[in-house]
């Protein structure tokens, strides 16, 4: 399997963003990034879409939409469409038939930042996601970069701090964003776990200083998907596309926050007696399972079962668990960053059934 780097959900000049799809681009290729995904609230911009290059480095421009009901106050329940080929915009006002529609079509709906509290110093409003009665969607944003910054949004004090100061914003998931996917997931339900930057790049400007807060090229070195997929991406953008998205809708991927320190290699894998899986696969418990973990560098790696921590390791590469017991297994990494313990990998599960 090839890994690939993602950066998905981010806005252009179409709806809230301040970037150009070209802009967004360029801020791609001085990165480590093999592909972006833009999402602009409620239109699906045409025309866009495909392989950019600049000299050796090249990267490809996906377009998906980020969808809501307009008409509703707040208007909360935010979803990701990415790979359903037409707008979908005009299913808000129901969301269920809007992720029926999504999925009917071939396309991939993740619910977008699930928890995103209020910051009334600002006036912005809880916009997170209460349509939990809603079914068949691929999976949910776990790490919003924007939601984060927006829960640190005390005081205008700590507004500005931690505008000027981005590298102390991110730490995880939300702690209930994280209990919630463990619920969905000890429910019986497949739900894929994606990073999400929602990346805006906010200009302001006091006096004769203009400033880009968050610029694309930030997100695009922190939150990221991780993918893996068969084979290297050759060029050709029909092939190349389909196989990012169908790594997504298996959940081959893991989220890593690469700002700290790079996450690429890092694997989690589980061999049984006759075959092996890795994240978003399911193997049959039979005698025993193997659980396999390789860090990119030493750092705390726990493994949950179900949603609870089963064994912890300490400043180790190499993590490994035997089992003869089903269940959802995943890892959460964790390392020291700007004097803090920070969230660093999150993997997609794997699923041992009886």
């Amino acid at each position: 399997m090839h890994e690939l780097i993602i950066n998905l959900h981010m806005h252009t000049t179409y709806s809230d963003g301040s970037g150009t799809h070209a802009e967004i681009v360029k801020a791609a290729l001085s990165t480590e990034l093999d592909a972006i995904i833009t999402t602009d609230h409620n239109i699906l911009v045409n025309g866009p879409e495909g392989y950019y290059q600049d000299g050796d480095r090249r990267v490809l421009l996906i377009i998906g939409e980020e969808i809501h009901d307009t008409t509703a106050t707040p208007q909360k329940n935010h979803l990701l469409v990415m790979g359903a080929n037409r707008e979908m915009a005009d299913q808000a006002d129901d969301t269920q038939r809007l992720v029926d529609k999504v999925i009917d079509s071939g396309g991939l709906a993740f619910i977008a930042h699930p928890v995103d509290p209020e910051a009334p110093v600002f006036g912005e409003p809880d916009i997170s996601w209460e349509k939990w009665e809603v079914e068949g969607y691929s999976g949910i944003e776990l790490w919003n970069g924007m939601s984060e910054f927006k829960s640190l949004l005390k005081d205008r004090i700590s507004a500005v701090f931690y505008a000027f100061n981005p590298k102390w914003v991110a730490h995880g998931p939300f702690p209930e964003t994280l209990q919630k996917w463990d619920e969905l997931l000890s429910n019986g339900k497949r739900v894929v776990a994606i990073g999400g930057s929602d990346a805006h790049a906010f200009p302001v400007s006091q006096g004769p200083m203009h400033k880009t807060l968050f610029p694309y090229e930030f997100h695009f070195r922190a939150i990221n998907t991780h993918v893996f997929v068969p084979q290297p991406l050759s060029g050709e953008l029909g092939n190349d596309r389909e196989m990012i998205l169908e790594a997504l809708a298996n959940g081959h991927a893991f989220i890593g926050y690469d700002l700290p320190a790079p996450t690429r290699e890092f694997r989690f894998t589980a061999q049984g007696r006759d075959e092996t899986a890795l994240m978003g696969d399911e193997l049959p418990v039979g005698q025993g399972i193997t659980l396999q973990i390789h860090l990119p560098q030493r750092s705390q790696c726990n493994l949950l079962k179900d949603g609870e921590v089963i064994k912890t390791w300490n400043k180790r590469e190499v993590c490994t668990y035997i089992t003869t017991e089903p269940g959802v297994y995943r890892v959460e990494v964790y390392l020291r960053y700007m004097g803090r313990r920070r969230g660093w990998i999150f993997s997609n599960p794997i699923y041992i059934r009886e």
